[in-house]
């Protein structure tokens, strides 16, 4: 996994569109969902699940879910009113970007703004005024996330192939659960049920 300038993430993220179903075999031009296997000892992406999109050009982009930090949002923005009655921690997104704060909502249609869809059902916002607009009117429907994750060509295959995750099909009530024991959960899942597409 590299880190990539942001100017060059955000580019990119506003040129993806639409979204694919998932298949019955690995399919990383489609959103899915990555769960750390118990052998990924990684000080980063170790025990971590992720929310995985393709940019194109077997590039992607991804946060993860399950790594919430010490730091309020009410820390982040103290100018900010309505960020101050957000109880969530912020999540660690993934180490490209970690300034930047990105709501992930879970939403049948767009928030607007430069915001795009992970998946059918949830959204990233990553402008400064969606974002904002999210916590003020909707922030029980999102988590927010400092940084991502974003793979270079071949760089996500290469992983899977290797054996670092389980991939799982796309599901934004998953992604959106509280993250205790969540990784454990869907490690389990995975390997009693060899539940990857």
């Amino acid at each position: 996994m590299s880190k990539r300038s942001l100017a060059l993430v955000f580019a990119l993220l506003l040129g993806v569109s639409g979204v694919v179903n998932a298949r019955d075999t690995v399919n990383v031009s489609a959103p899915i969902i990555l769960v750390a296997k118990p052998e990924l000892r990684d000080q980063t992406y170790g025990s971590t699940i992720l929310v995985v999109m393709p940019l194109g050009g077997d590039e992607h982009v991804g946060f993860i879910v399950n790594r919430p930090s010490t730091t309020s949002l009410g820390t982040v923005f103290p100018e900010h009113g309505p960020s101050q009655k957000v109880i969530d921690p912020v999540y660690l997104g993934g180490p490209a970007g970690s300034q930047m704060i990105f709501a992930m909502v879970q939403r049948p249609d767009s928030p607007g703004g430069k915001s795009l869809a992970v998946m059918p059902g949830l959204f990233v916002a990553f402008d400064a005024e969606t974002v904002d607009r999210i916590i003020e009117s909707e922030a029980d429907r999102a988590r927010y996330v400092a940084g991502l994750v974003a793979w270079r060509p071949g760089e996500l295959s290469a992983e899977i192939e290797a054996g670092a995750w389980y991939v799982l099909a796309p599901d934004p009530a998953l992604v959106m659960r509280k993250p205790e024991g969540l990784w454990e959960e869907l490690v389990r899942r995975s390997q009693n049920a060899n539940n990857t597409i």
